[in-house]
């Protein structure tokens, strides 16, 4: 029998329509011979429709179906949930709290995961216990003095990047060259978390690596190490989805051996993270060398041109085999 497979896109966070993209690419490549495919559209405002119906999600454990509130009464069964929502109320764990309060098997990182990896503070000094290195940040809850900020950017010397501790897309984040722009900076990445982050300019450039796979149950697959190679500034919302004045090497212009270290550190951080069935594991790469970690997506694009395709295809898995086996790896539990 076809397994049924809840597909949530959308969502109320900035990123809404980048998930309707990945949602799309999702359910063009799964194989419906395989899959049956239940899409919910996650609204700006919140609301849920199924196939244009009004819809919400039975909370009963074991129950693991949806609702539909036309007045119909009709309820739809699932065996698994693949949420393709990307940053806030998505791909931070309030959505994998829900599906984990149901019993529902997740294609994808579970509740703790994916707040830990949303956290940037709180996934660097988890990364770093792991024996990977992390820049020099400091934090700040909302009400911080303007002369503590400036005093801990001093400290970390400038330029130095500004960001909410919990935001995706690179939402709210400012690069700072002096101190006349930092006061402008923190009080756009407060408006998006409670918490800022001073992080370090690291020099060097981008590269990420794919992973996929169960820690403790399945062995750990990675994908090709890519590059972003910037013209200038940092890799921001709009330089990601339209690649402007930047570009992306898959496989990275770098030595096999370096790409063999940086693999390495992805799977470091992915176990250290307690991630699941999959997520794209973000580094600098220093002129010196050095792996730095800088985050993990949990939910990345998956569009079949994103980057978390693109180096599990240099790795030689194809669009529509890569996602038979996330949903195996997820709905096969």
């Amino acid at each position: 029998m076809k397994k049924r497979i809840l597909i949530l896109f959308g969502g109320y966070s900035s990123e809404h329509d980048v998930s309707l993209q990945s949602a799309r690419a999702v359910l063009e490549h799964l194989d419906n011979r395989k899959y049956q495919l239940l899409p919910v559209t996650v609204s700006r405002e919140g609301r849920w429709t199924f196939q244009g119906r009004p819809c919400t999600l039975r909370l009963d454990r074991g129950a693991a179906s949806l609702l539909l509130l036309d007045g119909s009464g009709e309820t739809l069964a699932f065996d698994a949930a693949f949420p393709v929502l990307h940053g806030k109320n998505g791909e931070d764990g309030t959505v994998q709290g829900l599906l984990e309060l149901m019993g529902v098997p997740i294609v994808g990182c579970g509740t703790l995961s994916s707040a830990l990896c949303m956290d940037k503070h709180r996934a660097h000094l988890l990364a770093s216990l792991a024996g990977v290195a992390v820049p020099k940040d400091a934090v700040f809850a909302a009400g911080a003095s303007r002369e503590e900020l400036e005093a801990a950017a001093e400290q970390l010397g400038y330029p130095l990047f500004v960001k909410p501790v919990r935001a995706g897309s690179s939402f709210g984040i400012a690069k700072t060259d002096r101190r006349g722009q930092l006061a402008a900076a923190a009080e756009e990445a407060f408006r998006h978390d409670r918490e800022i982050l001073l992080e370090e300019a690291v020099p060097g450039f981008e590269v990420g690596c794919a992973v996929m796979g169960n820690p403790g149950e399945t062995p750990l697959t990675v994908g090709a190490v890519d590059e972003i190679q910037l013209s200038g500034g940092f890799f921001d919302f709009e330089e990601k989805y339209t690649l402007k004045t930047s570009a992306i090497h898959c496989p990275a212009r770098i030595s096999p051996e370096k790409a063999a270290e940086i693999q390495r550190a992805a799977r470091a951080v992915y176990a250290a993270l307690d991630c699941r069935v999959f997520a794209r594991v973000d580094f600098f790469l220093t002129p010196e060398g050095r792996v730095i970690f800088n985050e993990v997506n949990t939910i990345p694009g998956f569009t079949a041109h994103s980057r978390y395709p693109a180096m599990m295809r240099a790795a030689g898995l194809d669009f529509s085999t890569l996602l038979d086996r996330l949903l195996e790896l997820g709905a096969g539990r």
